[in-house]
């Protein structure tokens, strides 16, 4: 068993600053001598028993987390929540139920009921690929974990993996959904260092793609901590639908999602937002399925013809090349069943 040491903080600024008293390296493949923000641990505390991650330090978030139905700010201007609001009540909440159905929905098909009880903003936009091989350190071969070891997946079982924004270092796959509703609707996140600034960070921009370095996911400096992420308003966000398929229905990451706002007059698109999800290294923005999309009646041949501009650049592999058919099928039932909301 490894020692850990354990820091309790009552602020964001305090966070920042014991993190940095750790000597801080979250773009550490190794994070041997790291110290790691700790709030849900759902996926920190796995990775730490699968001994894939061995942070020396964890600084808990835990006080910083805002009472229920706190966090959570609505105005003109859009959405205001809290990187420290549970997923459950952001999901449960009125107003994003009404006026943000994709970013409810991205959460509410998330995890289990108990851990989206537990489960922070922050962290899940920043949990970690399910990729076998990268969680079994038995596989020597990972370039996310070891870096130039190489990458198993790309000659192993790959079913499970990306078809968009791989590189020859990377096939893993981002496993989230609640990213993917951020990202189509152009959020932002800010941010606290250990110099009390803070940044704001288009979350588009967050996740970084593999290329040469995999081992470094987002452009997060040391130490920065998520403190909030805002969603602004537009007449697209509550004509939103988030579509996910899995192996299962329950407890189950996804295969292929979509998440779609649409702005339309009548039934011609004026503004269709997409991301995809299940099928790419990072959230996955589907700007040349936007660009198809301009402009035109949708029904089942233009959502079609988003769908295959979509997968236009994708690069299957032997196990994953159902994700192009099953990640087009997605999204086009999720721009149809957007376009049925009033």
């Amino acid at each position: 068993m490894r020692a850990v040491a354990f820091a309790q903080v009552d602020s964001a600024a305090g966070a920042v600053q014991s993190a940095r008293a750790g000597q801080i390296s979250m773009n550490d493949p190794q994070t041997l001598a790291a110290t790691q923000y700790l709030a849900g641990g759902t996926t920190l505390l796995d990775l730490m028993k699968l001994d894939v991650m061995r942070p020396r330090a964890l600084v808990d978030l835990n006080r910083l987390r805002p009472r229920p139905g706190e966090g959570i700010d609505v105005g003109p201007d859009g959405l205001h929540l809290s990187a420290f609001a549970s997923m459950a009540d952001v999901a449960e909440h009125p107003a994003v139920l009404r006026d943000y159905p994709v970013i409810a929905q991205s959460l509410q098909l998330a995890a289990s009921a108990q851990l989206r009880n537990m489960a922070t903003l922050g962290g899940n936009v920043l949990q970690r690929t399910r990729c076998s091989y990268f969680r079994d350190v038995r596989w020597k071969a990972c370039n996310k974990r070891n870096p130039g070891s190489g990458c198993a997946a790309l000659e192993g079982v790959n079913r499970q993996h990306a078809v968009l924004g791989t590189s020859d270092q990377c096939i893993a796959t981002y496993p989230g959904d609640f990213a993917q509703a951020l990202v189509a609707l152009d959020a932002v996140v800010e941010t606290a260092d250990a110099a009390g600034t803070m940044r704001r960070i288009a979350f588009g921009d967050l996740h970084r793609l593999p290329g040469t370095t995999p081992y470094i996911e987002t452009v997060l400096a040391p130490g920065e901590l998520i403190t909030a992420i805002d969603v602004p308003s537009g007449p697209w966000t509550r004509r939103s639908r988030y579509v996910k398929v899995r192996d299962r229905e329950s407890y189950q990451f996804a295969l292929a999602s979509a998440a779609v706002a649409l702005d339309m007059e009548q039934n011609v698109v004026r503004t269709a937002r997409i991301a995809l999800g299940g099928v790419a290294t990072v959230p996955w923005r589907a700007r040349e399925a936007e660009a198809a999309l301009a402009g035109k009646s949708l029904d089942e041949s233009t959502a079609m013809a988003a769908a295959g501009a979509a997968f236009a650049r994708a690069h299957p592999l032997e196990h994953n090349a159902f994700k192009v058919a099953l990640g087009k099928q997605a999204l086009v039932r999720a721009l149809l069943e957007a376009q049925q909301i009033a």
